[in-house]
């Protein structure tokens, strides 16, 4: 007796069957590559109830690997191959142009097949095709377009969740498949680097259930990535998270990507996240963090004791940290040393070591952090620090963001007797500050001892650049916390003024951790 075909074999060779729509195999036949089809294969896996295990998927995969196919593939099966009646198909994404992308490709693999083509009406300007005999249909959604409530579907093909503004259409699509007997939400993605997105919080839910698979068993996850920490510019990490590499995916392009990235430090990030679908704490990197650690040596930071300083001081009352950030330029070369410190409320370390992700219990412990009792950072913490600082080093200018710091700033100035500068949040105050640092860490003219909360920072920090390339530290574009580096580039610019230098001079710096 001839052996019963499986679901999942039966969508590999209707699939199969499918023909390329672009380049050199354009009109051929889709011929799944093994890992395509092991992940089709698993994707209709059958359970004990004879219907389909899975009814959520997140596929993720570095750009040039054949995401865009593989989605219009499987809308093309759940509206014409899939035998449901009335299937209401939907390929989505956040964009206008990205949607249409997967509905291109897809109404192109059906006007192929002349048996397919026949039985359908595809209305280009609706993004849209008609399967009449089963009622069923296929549109193309993004976030841009009107209302989506009132839909039923029976598969949604979500393409591209890292560019989603934000989790709207998600949320429709979602909740309104729940009227169909075994749905099939199909999120396919690079990785991205906002950790409060719903891609995030679907990549974190992956991660858990490869480790577990009996949280979630109707979950399917299947992610190809390298390690964080792995070498971005070696060629086996490559191929192990680009099964396509040196086929339908050109290894030339790859290694001059690569080198681009390495002579570019801006242009790391987006390889490592577009091609190597690692996770990253920004859209761009402003500084290398290779670069940073190059830099790092064992310094003593007793021997600053005495020494002229200037202070930065980047305020926060709950949701960011507080930095103080202390600069010493030598009295005998171009150098300056560098001594941070910070402050966070004790009532939120929990919750800010679960959602930043970092160990701020550890840095309290170490005393790297002051955690100020209550639900909020107590200036009267931060006053001590600085008072403290004054005792031990000649303290000659705190500079301030003024925002939020009117109470402290009079206190620090009438009672204390210290020089405050207001410094505004702007390109025309840290541009050229921001400068002076960038050209320090970029020509390895810093040293430091690896202060684990100004590393976070910096490896975090975004700049804001304008038309003429004046640029500052953003706290908008980047995702994580970036005080420390706030403090750092006004402390730059209040000892800057003061020397009355240039506004850029060649600074070589001396960053030193650990308490003080």
């Amino acid at each position: 007796m001839a052996r019963r075909e499986t679901a999942g074999a039966r969508a590999v060779r209707l699939i199969n069957q499918l023909t390329h729509t672009k380049g050199p195999d354009a009109g051929r036949p889709f011929n799944l590559r093994p890992w395509q089809a092991r992940i089709v294969r698993q994707l209709f896996t059958v359970g004990r109830d004879g219907r389909r295990r899975y009814r959520s998927a997140l596929l993720m995969l570095p750009r040039k690997n054949g995401k865009t196919e593989i989605a219009a593939a499987l809308a093309v099966y759940f509206l014409l191959l899939d035998g449901e009646i009335g299937a209401e198909v939907y390929s989505a994404a956040a964009e206008k142009e990205q949607a249409a992308l997967v509905f291109g490709v897809a109404a192109q693999m059906i006007r192929n097949a002349p048996e397919l083509a026949a039985e359908c009406e595809i209305l280009e300007s609706q993004k849209r095709i008609v399967h009449r005999a089963s009622g069923s249909f296929y549109r193309a959604l993004s976030a841009e377009a009107y209302s989506k409530h009132g839909l039923n579907p029976s598969c949604v093909i979500f393409d591209e969740i890292h560019a989603l503004p934000d989790r709207t259409l998600y949320d429709v699509l979602v909740t309104s498949q729940g009227a169909r007997a075994r749905p099939l939400f199909f999120g396919i993605s690079t990785a991205g680097y906002d950790k409060h997105s719903i891609l995030w919080e679907l990549y974190s839910h992956a991660k858990r259930v490869l480790e577990a698979p009996a949280l979630d068993p109707s979950f399917l996850p299947v992610i190809y990535e390298a390690p964080a920490e792995a070498d971005w510019t070696s060629e086996k990490v490559w191929r192990a998270c680009n099964p396509a590499l040196d086929d339908f995916r050109s290894l030339d392009d790859m290694r001059v990507l690569a080198a681009r990235a390495k002579e570019i430090p801006a242009q790391e990030n987006t390889f490592k996240r577009l091609y190597l679908n690692i996770w990253t704490e920004q859209e761009t990197r402003w500084l290398s963090l290779a670069s940073w650690d190059a830099c790092r040596v064992a310094l003593d930071v007793a021997a600053l004791a005495g020494r002229r300083c200037y202070v930065g001081l980047d305020l926060s009352r709950t949701n960011d940290l507080t930095a103080a950030v202390a600069v010493f330029p030598d009295d005998d070369g171009p150098g300056f040393a560098v001594l941070p410190h910070f402050f966070v409320p004790q009532e939120r370390i929990l919750v800010r070591s679960t959602r930043d992700r970092v160990p701020y219990d550890a840095w309290v412990h170490a005393g790297l952090i002051t955690a100020s009792e209550g639900p909020e950072v107590k200036y009267e913490d931060v006053r001590a620090k600085l008072l403290a600082w004054r005792e031990v080093f000649d303290m000659r200018i705190l500079a301030v963001d003024p925002w939020n710091a009117v109470g402290l700033t009079e206190t620090l100035e009438k009672v204390d007797k210290l020089t405050v500068v207001k410094v505004r949040q702007g390109k025309a105050s840290l541009s050229a500050p921001s400068k002076a640092l960038e050209k320090a860490v970029l020509e390895g003219s810093l040293r430091h001892d690896g202060h684990p909360v100004l590393r976070w920072n910096l490896g975090n920090a975004a700049v804001d650049t304008d038309h003429a390339g004046n640029i500052q530290p953003s706290k908008a574009k980047s995702t994580e916390r970036i005080d420390g580096v706030v403090a750092l580039v006004m402390a730059i610019d209040a000892m800057t003024r003061d020397a009355g230098g240039s506004p850029e001079p060649a600074y070589q710096m001396v960053i030193l951790g650990g308490p003080a």
